[in-house]
């Protein structure tokens, strides 16, 4: 069955369909029960009118002999069917009677041979007759000669009767059944009565309340509950870190902006063509820092919006760590820095996301640009798999180690970041399942920030 059917539908499915077998069978049942019922009565009045006709049978001139009475026969054809009857000596020899009619068949005789009486129901000439056979012997005191009496008649009273019998069962069981379909419903719906309650709870709520759901209902639906409670407080917890970050950015962006549009104001008052050099090169800078801020602030978001996460591929972070490299220094030409580069022998590759891993790497380059760094070296370890960042700048002190991962911290109040790339690098680590290590650098000078991968991520490749 479809999973997308109502829940009502599939109960009521799975109600009925099993109430349906069950009555079936026992509609197959009640029909064999009136059958065998009919049989019984009719075979009482095979079984007599048999014993009326053996004892009409009489040796008289030298061979078997009876008459019969109208009333052994008027017995089996209460609806004017038809009556056979046979006389057969000892040796199966037909004796007398109105048609010769066969023996009983083997399936149809009981387990001893002197039964006085069985039934069967048989074929005859193209009619369905159901027969019934005595055996009996001469109660004369000088003859004592076996002989059977073979009785049938056509079957429409049996017919009429399993009828009327199966129609009285079925007449009973429509009304039982309706009843059952009934308190199915009622029940059913008894059932749901919960789920609608939780449904128009649901419906009635604004969109801005992510208040717990307090509802009295069954222990299988506060399961439910229980979940839609747990998702109502991640949306809370979301919600109110999205609205931290949004008056942090806002509070972010607007220094800058503040600083251009003062700029821009104090160059239009002057005349001094000086002045307005100085104040554009100071926009310019002000501006870098704003696009710098702004790029990173859509990185964040990007990250943390995990509706549609990217699939990971394999990726040589030894080369990404190279190409991170000459990206710098294609863009740091004007800067008197030391960038170097440390890669083993052997390619490193992870399960990982290219674009992701080289914001991460751009983000530990800048801040170590930014914080007074001069010696900046790049890194992959093998085993285990790793990507680092080392310089001999201002570093972190070992308790602010772990705040300067939060957004918008920054450990050096007079630095000229945003408080956003470790942040980024965190969230980037964390979506790939590694681990973040902040360090000291050589000679405890600077800082060292080492991006480990897990093992097996490598050994997928290997």
């Amino acid at each position: 069955m479809n999973v997308t059917t109502s829940l009502h539908r599939r109960l009521l499915v799975w109600l009925l369909i099993p109430s349906i077998i069950l009555g079936t069978v026992l509609l197959f049942q009640a029909y064999a029960s009136a059958r065998d019922g009919a049989n019984r009565a009719y075979d009482r009045l095979l079984d007599a009118s048999s014993r009326v006709l053996a004892e009409q049978v009489k040796w008289q001139q030298g061979h078997l002999w009876f008459d019969v009475p109208a009333s052994a026969l008027d017995m089996l054809a209460p609806n004017e069917e038809r009556v056979f009857y046979t006389l057969v000596d000892n040796q199966g020899r037909f004796v007398s009677g109105n048609v010769e009619l066969p023996a009983l068949p083997r399936r149809s005789l009981p387990d001893t041979h002197s039964y006085e009486f069985a039934a069967a129901t048989i074929e005859f000439e193209g009619m369905p007759l159901r027969l019934g056979v005595r055996r009996a012997r001469l109660s004369d005191w000088d003859r004592n000669d076996h002989f059977e009496i073979r009785v049938a008649h056509t079957m429409e009273s049996r017919q009429q009767l399993t009828r009327a019998l199966i129609e009285g069962s079925m007449l009973r069981f429509a009304g039982i059944s309706l009843i059952a379909i009934a308190a199915a419903f009622a029940a059913i719906r008894a059932a749901l009565l919960p789920l609608r309650r939780l449904r128009h709870a649901i419906k009635a709520r604004s969109a801005h309340d992510l208040s717990p759901l307090a509802l009295p209902v069954p222990h299988e639906v506060r399961e439910l509950v229980n979940a839609l409670n747990e998702l109502l407080a991640r949306q809370r917890q979301a919600r109110a870190h999205q609205q931290r970050f949004i008056g942090d950015a806002s509070h972010q962006l607007r220094t800058p902006l503040a600083g251009l549009s003062a700029r821009a104001e104090l160059a239009l008052r002057s005349q001094d063509p000086t002045h307005w050099r100085e104040a554009l090169t100071a926009m310019l800078a002000t501006s870098n820092r704003a696009a710098r801020l702004a790029s990173q602030l859509l990185s964040l978001t990007r990250l943390q919006a995990n509706e549609t996460p990217a699939e990971k591929r394999p990726v040589r972070i030894d080369l990404l760590a190279r190409n991170a490299l000459n990206t710098t220094l294609a863009h740091q030409r004007h800067r008197t820095m030391d960038f170097g580069l440390e890669l083993p022998e052997s390619p490193v590759i992870v399960m990982a996301m290219d674009w992701q891993l080289e914001e991460a790497l751009a983000n530990l380059i800048d801040n170590a640009t930014r914080y007074g760094a001069q010696r900046i070296t790049l890194g992959v370890t093998a085993m285990p798999p790793a990507l680092w960042v080392e310089d001999d700048g201002l570093g972190i002190a070992l308790d602010k180690r772990r705040e300067v991962l939060r957004p918008f911290y920054r450990g050096q109040e007079d630095g000229q970041g945003s408080g956003l790339g470790l942040s980024i690098v965190a969230s980037i680590v964390e979506a790939h399942g590694a681990t973040l290590h902040l360090l000291s650098g050589a000679d405890g000078k600077g800082l060292r920030a080492i991006i480990e991968f897990s093992s097996t991520d490598a050994e997928h490749i290997l």
